[in-house]
């Protein structure tokens, strides 16, 4: 399968046209669900050995944020053989009370893994709480780029973002 092959596959999966409001608070007519790739479990595969080169190579632990990231980072994880994380938008108030679970963070490099990335805002917050854990993160990896300002909002915070493919890959696809 090539890249475009990928790209019109996750378009054909994923693309929506109506009014939706992103987590971001903007308004969109197009909506790429995520849950529509995560949840075919052989696209994901495809998705997950695609990303794999894209992995810094000195990154020591994986971190997949909550909810969407989750099932990337694990798809991921088989391919690198890098031990995962699984970050909370905050920490939970009972058993361990921890933000990141599985994989220690502390003292490693960590990368970031998400699915889909408009504003950054996510990364932006779960940056700041891998770091304030001891983490050192300096990219963040996501499956598609809306080109929203997402990357230029993760650059003003130190965070370079790695993208598998971009919204304007998906829509030269399916054209």
């Amino acid at each position: 399968m090539t890249h475009s092959d990928l790209a019109r596959r996750i378009h054909a999966v994923s693309h929506l046209e109506g009014h939706f409001t992103l987590r971001s608070g903007r308004a969109a007519t197009e909506y790429f669900d995520k849950y529509r790739f995560e949840g075919d479990p052989v696209l994901l595969d495809e998705i997950a050995q695609r990303m794999a080169p894209l992995v810094p190579s000195d990154t020591e632990v994986l971190a997949g944020l909550e909810m969407g990231g989750i099932p990337v980072v694990t798809a991921l994880g088989r391919y690198t053989g890098l031990p995962c994380a699984f970050v909370r938008k905050q920490a939970k108030s009972y058993g361990t009370c921890r933000l990141a679970e599985g994989a220690e963070v502390a003292g490693r490099r960590v990368l970031v893994v998400e699915d889909v990335v408009t504003s950054g805002g996510q990364i932006v917050q779960s940056t700041a709480d891998l770091r304030g854990l001891g983490a050192q993160v300096d990219e963040a990896l996501c499956v598609i780029d809306r080109e929203q300002g997402g990357a230029d909002a993760l650059a003003a915070e130190d965070i370079r973002l790695l993208s598998l493919l971009t919204a304007g890959d998906l829509r030269a696809a399916a054209a």
